[in-house]
């Protein structure tokens, strides 16, 4: 009975993650599809502590408050400029469970072939009702965890697939677990956003990859434990040899495809641990990381098999100089080109969250409008360093979803716009794309900003921020640069506008 019920929660829980994931594609679900996800978990939760191997309330019950605890100070302290860290360290603890999981598996394997070997018979052996274990004792038998039990009724075939499965998590979760502490560490900018590499580069990748099979095959064919601490360490290493390998203007596809791997080493975990529920909802995450992380990579023009492999083969040669000079405007300058246009486009990026200055755009966009002036934003697929950050953040500050488009809906209307201005953004709006075949972002689709009378670009300093990647846009003739803080540079305009 308790059994079916857990079945039952778990397929509904199933349900409502399925629909929290549908439901968040687009802005004006999302917020449903949020209780969705929060309710399935709820569900998902209940019927694993009430459910079969129930016990150890205590424990569990502090766990559970510990984790409640920091997940609230998490929500209420973190500013979503800190956002895209959050996720990918909220990955690693995904992958280093996945670790323990499979570890622990591999010790209760080894502990019931023990007690099988104590007592004359062999782990893998079921008696012909399929539950009783043959030649352990009942009272041995009723005395283990129900992971132990779980273990103890599997036959040889079972037991090589749960091996198999154990392996793969632990690989998954160490790779994610050190390739998310990395990406944490440069999202923070604790840790250099260059793509740098050890001496041998991919060639140490490689032979990390080759030498993880070797391990795998020799633990599969029964070398012992010792091969899977030695997987686990080349496994480490894979993730932090790829992600330093990784320059700052991939972060955005990294972010994604650490949310996949997350979600297979999740899967993993489920598969050992025989719970369906974490093989689904794993098996949701990890596909729909590598679909999005594939959208990433065609937006930037990337390879995915290129970006996965630590920007193996990116474009080499020296980059076009750079001629002319950045000609700075202050407030008054930009307030007047605004209030004498009839067409503005607003591209948010990550300076903007920086700054926290979402609102402040808002209240522009709002007296702007108020003024029957025709105000969108324009949304580039990787703006930020999280896929949909600024769309996060245009919602947070109330701007219709209507007037925010995505570049494939806006490109298109630049040479019919009066003034563009830019906030905190760099690589998305680098002509450099289209004319310089030995940039790092050569063919990566830009928004086509310079092809509007007028450009502003809000920016703290000359530098070229994150990424590192020189603008020739900041050079052109149409194009004025209204340094400072954006947040403050805003604020300055609102009183200006008429």
């Amino acid at each position: 009975m308790e059994f079916g019920f857990t079945i039952a929660a778990y397929a509904v829980a199933a349900v409502l993650f399925i629909l929290s994931l549908g439901g968040l594609s687009g802005q004006e679900s999302a917020k449903r599809a949020v209780w969705y996800g929060i309710v399935g978990m709820g569900v998902a939760v209940l019927a694993t502590l009430i459910g079969p191997g129930q016990g150890l309330w205590g424990a569990s019950v502090i766990l559970i408050a510990l984790g409640a605890g920091v997940g609230y100070q998490l929500a209420t302290r973190v500013q979503m400029t800190q956002m895209p860290e959050l996720v990918a360290i909220m990955h690693s603890l995904v992958g280093l469970a996945a670790v323990f999981v499979g570890f622990n598996a591999d010790i209760m394997i080894n502990t019931i072939a023990a007690l099988y070997a104590e007592n004359g018979g062999t782990l893998g052996a079921v008696a012909a009702d399929g539950y009783s274990a043959v030649g352990l004792p009942k009272e041995i038998h009723a005395g283990l965890s129900s992971f132990g039990q779980l273990i103890a009724k599997k036959t040889g075939v079972e037991i090589g697939i749960l091996r198999v499965e154990l392996v793969l998590g632990i690989w998954i979760g160490a790779v994610t677990f050190t390739g998310s502490v990395i990406a944490y560490g440069k999202l923070a900018g604790k840790v250099n956003t260059t793509a740098q590499k050890l001496p041998g580069g991919h060639a140490l990748n490689a032979g990390a990859a080759i030498g993880s099979l070797v391990l795998a095959g020799l633990y599969l064919g029964g070398a012992g434990s010792w091969t899977l601490v030695l997987l686990t360490l080349l496994a480490l290493f894979i993730g932090y040899h790829l992600i330093m390998g990784i320059g700052g203007a991939d972060m955005p596809v990294v972010v994604s495809m650490l949310n996949s791997y997350s979600g297979w080493a999740a899967a993993a975990i489920g598969f050992s641990l025989g719970n369906d529920l974490l093989i689904v909802v794993g098996a949701l995450v990890g596909s729909s990381g590598a679909i999005l992380s594939y959208i990433m990579c065609k937006a930037m023009n990337r390879s995915f098999v290129s970006v996965i492999l630590g920007g193996f083969g990116g474009p080499a040669g020296e980059q076009m100089a750079v001629e002319g000079e950045q000609i700075a405007i202050e407030a008054d300058g930009v307030a007047a080109a605004l209030n004498d246009a009839d067409s503005v486009v607003i591209v948010p990026g990550y300076g903007m969250a920086v700054a926290q200055a979402q609102q402040s755009v808002s209240e522009l966009t709002r007296k702007l409008r108020a003024r029957g002036k025709n105000v969108r934003f324009a949304i580039h697929p990787v703006a930020g360093r999280l896929p949909g950050h600024m769309n996060v953040l245009l919602a947070e500050a109330k701007v219709p979803y209507d007037i925010v488009l995505e570049m494939d809906e806006i490109n298109e209307d630049f040479p019919n716009t009066d003034v563009v201005i830019i906030i905190g953004s760099n690589d998305i709006v680098n002509p450099a794309a289209q004319d310089d075949p030995n940039s790092p972002i050569a063919g990566m689709p830009v928004l086509e900003v310079w092809k509007a009378k007028q450009v502003f670009v809000s920016k703290r300093g000359q530098g070229t921020g994150y990424s590192g990647i020189e603008n020739p846009l900041f050079y052109k003739e149409n194009t004025r640069m209204f340094y400072g803080d954006a947040k403050v540079s805003i604020d300055k305009l609102l009183p200006m506008i008429d």
